[in-house]
């Protein structure tokens, strides 16, 4: 089972390179973070057409959005509490096997690491913050996997320059332990470091304002796919599709992708 994350940066602005990258790499099931557009015009049928006939979404006007598309069958779960608040920044779907799959588009945080002057690092931090204890009081024999755009590179090689980006935000002190609190105490594994060694740079984002951001290479993994520790087993490869942040009229971001033996 290929699963994928990729952060779009408007689903119906990018919709040709998806359906690019879907034709190319052949996932099984696609999550969508920012998709930027309200519910009554997601390009439902487009992805149907293409044989995934269970598409789930939740968005809004130019901002945030969030969708899993499918071609094996799932269900919609019910999300509570907190993320009905933040509905347009998590989805979760169950498969037939009953492993669960949630889809998160973590705030960004603005651009002052200060969560007493800066609302949007707060709401960032908050976020985090609800997902420890959302999965920390879950069931640990539940086989979950988390996906999607976390907007925070928790290790050093996550970055170009650990030192040059510490106060920077998706990569603060605070925001590095938050995320790794939350690997720890969902217990889940880092689906992409069980490849690749962390002294060895990983980046999954280039910045729109580095013209030659492939030479320069100043990325940062900002976007993640987890696995609850029983599932592990079933990994047999992660990988970062680079070439799609190279796509005409790209995102910012790459796909990113695991195959699960299940």
């Amino acid at each position: 089972m290929k699963i994928c994350s990729w952060n779009v940066n408007s689903v119906r602005l990018r919709l040709p390179q998806i359906i690019k990258a879907i034709t190319i790499y052949q996932p099984d099931v696609l999550c969508l973070q920012e998709t930027k557009t309200e519910d009554e015009f997601f390009p439902e049928q487009d992805f149907q057409k293409l044989g995934y006939n269970f598409v789930y979404y939740c968005g809004q006007k130019s901002y945030n959005g969030v969708a899993i598309i499918s071609r094996i069958f799932i269900e919609l779960l019910e999300i509570k509490d907190y993320f009905l608040e933040n509905k347009t920044r998590a989805i979760a779907v169950r498969f037939q096997n009953n492993i669960e799959l949630f889809n998160f588009y973590i705030p960004a945080g603005g651009d002052i690491p200060d969560r007493s002057t800066n609302i949007k690092f707060e709401h960032k931090l908050s976020f985090v913050e609800y997902l420890i204890e959302f999965f920390k009081t879950r069931d640990e024999t539940k086989s979950t996997i988390i996906a999607g755009d976390f907007n925070i590179a928790p290790y050093e090689h996550d970055v170009w320059s650990s030192k040059a980006l510490t106060q920077v935000v998706s990569h603060t002190d605070i925001e590095r332990k938050l995320l790794l609190d939350l690997l720890s105490f969902g217990n889940f594994i880092d689906a992409f470091r069980q490849f690749v060694p962390y002294h060895q740079k990983l980046y999954s984002w280039w910045s729109y304002r580095s013209p030659n951001w492939q030479k320069s290479n100043r990325g940062r993994r900002l976007d993640h796919i987890w696995l609850s520790a029983n599932l592990v087993e079933f990994l047999k490869i992660s990988h970062i599709y680079q070439e799609t942040r190279a796509y005409e009229r790209p995102s910012d971001h790459a796909l990113i992708m695991i195959d699960l033996e299940v």
